[in-house]
């Protein structure tokens, strides 16, 4: 599991959104829209990407 990888990509405003939610894109490294990160496939980011999923979309990739 440690060698695969997660795309995150921000698709949904954070205009009006708690500041905790804010945050947890902040921590994922978006800010903007469209905004694409390739992250660890670690549980930590996993569970950024599940309170943020209305505002991510998340893809697998391998290696």
């Amino acid at each position: 599991m440690s060698d695969s990888k997660l795309k995150v990509t921000q698709v949904g405003s954070p205009i009006g959104r708690p500041k905790d939610q804010r945050a947890t894109l902040v921590g994922l490294g978006l800010n903007k829209m469209n905004r694409t990160r390739v992250l660890e496939d670690t549980p930590s980011v996993r569970g950024m990407c599940a309170k943020v999923a209305h505002l991510v979309k998340v893809e697998e990739v391998s290696g």
